[in-house]
């Protein structure tokens, strides 16, 4: 692997008192490849971190840096057979982790080292209740018996600040919003409490107060239990907010490391100084204040009914969307933002007629709500999405060109060649190499599939797309990219976007006009920078001073 200069990779304590505090965690040298014979490619290369009692380490770098890999190497978790740790050592508390037998493993993982995962859908077992997976591991570390244990995880999660905890120890994740289900998987880390807490992205895809929330719980709760955190994320703002010490990667290599303060004052290598200035920036593109308005709604109203009794009648109504209403100008940009379960994302599906409603959806002038599917159909290569996950949103099973190719075989008749030309111009218009086109999407990083997905919806020359966090799972280097795709195509093409975001630099950056949401109404709009720069409602007002970090 290609050495890069180090103008300083220090691995002492962040201060003169730690020096004497014996580390719980070391990796010393750490070189991991995948593979199998001689095919074994490199992915860490001389990695080496401490760790030391009630301190946190944040881990940072793109995806592909080697972040995970580093942190998955403590215990063993990544695929045996295809992983190969080729030199270096980690110890833990004076155990050699790389020596341990599975048995000796299984005592460490979930009792004296917790590890809290990126997505607690796929971490949680969707089978089981989440008090038998925390009773559970209570059993296999601590020998405890139910009715103890049932209780010692009901203080849990309302220690981690889940709302009705004995009920909701007898629900299943899915029944369970995405804060609530983090909120299990750092109860389930902690419940036998850990000498060593790995956070792997765990509030990646969480709103910002929601976010502020799991950063202040895992703090004080550090403080309570005092261990030490490998804290791992892409989001400098959160590092700021959390961590003592700071260790930069790239491409599987530490390029630098040091104390919090120091890394942000005065970062020494060139690569943290563009992961410090990737932050979102720059205003939103040029308007003409007189276009027409394309987007009108009014009086939108989503409701889901709760049925009951013997013959299940409709009893009450979960109120998702609430008396929407905007208007959005052509080439102009307007920005939803809320927590989870606001209705950010419902509206957007309501206004693409992907989910029913009520009330006035009125795009360039007709009134899409009363238009049934075959009426639509015009209408669907006009209106676009981009989604927030593009691996889940792209067919694994097709090629990029049969991906970004497939609206156009739908809505219109095009010779194969005139298609195909069709889709190198627009893989090159979202700086994607055409060459690529017959590779599929397992073999892109996430913001190439981001592009991607980009690509598909721009290829139809809609007027209108519905952006639902497309920026969200994406490092700060290629978030930034994207945006500045996003601006540049917004221009070129007079683009009109509903951009849906937790995010609220992002939106500042990219959005004209913002709507504020909470449990389905609209609590406060009106010009973004304005309103950023004095909001009035209380609820704005915390959003605002949690994303200032």
């Amino acid at each position: 692997m290609k050495q890069e200069t180090i103008a300083s990779t220090p691995v002492e304590p962040a201060n003169a008192a730690q020096a004497h505090v014996k580390s719980v965690l070391s990796i010393e040298k750490l070189s991991v490849g995948f593979g199998s014979g001689k095919n074994i490619e490199q992915v860490t290369d001389k990695v080496s971190l401490n760790i030391h009692k009630g301190e946190t380490l944040a881990l940072v770098g793109e995806s592909g840096s080697g972040k995970s890999v580093t942190a998955n190497s403590v215990l063993k978790l990544l695929p045996k057979g295809s992983s190969h740790y080729m030199e270096g050592s980690i110890t833990f508390d004076g155990i050699d982790m790389l020596s341990c037998t599975d048995r000796q493993l299984r005592g460490i993982r979930g009792g004296r080292i917790g590890m809290i995962f990126q997505e607690p859908m796929v971490s949680l077992n969707p089978l089981h209740k989440v008090g038998k997976q925390l009773v559970e591991t209570l059993a296999i570390h601590r020998g405890m018996r139910a009715t103890k244990a049932e209780a010692l995880a009901v203080s849990w999660l309302k220690k981690v600040g889940i709302r009705s905890p004995e009920h909701k120890i007898s629900a299943y994740p899915h029944e369970l919003s995405g804060g609530e289900r983090q909120r299990v998987m750092i109860a389930m880390a902690l419940i036998n409490e850990p000498e060593l807490l790995i956070a792997d992205e765990p509030t990646t895809a969480l709103d910002v107060s929601v976010q502020a929330q799991i950063l202040d719980l895992l703090k004080d709760l550090q403080q309570e239990l005092g261990m030490a955190m490998l804290f791992i994320t892409h989001d400098l703002s959160i590092v700021r907010r959390i961590a003592d010490r700071v260790a930069v990667m790239k491409q599987g290599e530490v390029v630098e490391i040091g104390t919090c303060q120091q890394v942000f004052a005065a970062p020494s290598h060139a690569y943290t100084q563009t992961l410090i200035n990737s932050d979102p920036r720059g205003l939103p593109v040029d308007i003409e204040p007189s276009a027409k308005t394309l987007l009108a709604v009014n009086d939108l109203k989503v409701w889901f009914p709760i049925k009951g009794g013997l013959f299940k009648k409709v009893v009450d109504h979960v109120k998702a969307v609430n008396h929407m209403q905007f208007q959005l100008k052509r080439g102009h940009s307007i920005g939803l933002v809320g927590e989870s379960g606001s209705g950010k994302s419902t509206t957007g599906m309501a206004i693409l007629k992907l989910v029913q409603s009520e009330g006035l959806i009125e795009f360039d002038g007709q009134d899409i709500q009363t238009l049934d599917r075959k009426g639509m159909l015009p209408y669907r290569s006009r209106m676009q999405v981009v989604f927030q996950d593009p691996f889940s949103a792209l067919n694994p099973r097709m090629s990029v060109a049969q991906v970004i190719g497939e609206g156009l075989r739908v809505h219109f008749e095009h010779d194969d060649d005139v298609l195909d030309n069709m889709i190198c111009d627009v893989m090159k218009e979202v700086d994607l190499d055409p060459e690529t086109r017959h590779r599929y999407p397992n073999e892109f990083s996430g913001g190439q599939r981001q592009r991607i997905a980009i690509a598909r919806a721009l290829i139809l020359k809609p007027e209108f797309i519905l952006l639902d966090e497309p920026t969200s799972s994406l490092d700060r280097t290629v978030q930034a990219q994207v945006l500045d795709l996003l601006k540049s195509l917004q221009t070129k093409h007079a683009l009109t976007y509903l951009f849906i975001s937790h995010d609220l630099n992002v939106v500042k950056s990219l959005c004209h006009y913002t709507i504020v949401m909470r449990n389905g109404e609209i609590v406060e709009q009106g010009d973004t920078q304005t309103m950023f720069a004095a909001p009035e409602h209380d609820y704005t007002k915390t959003l605002v001073s949690l994303s200032s970090f």
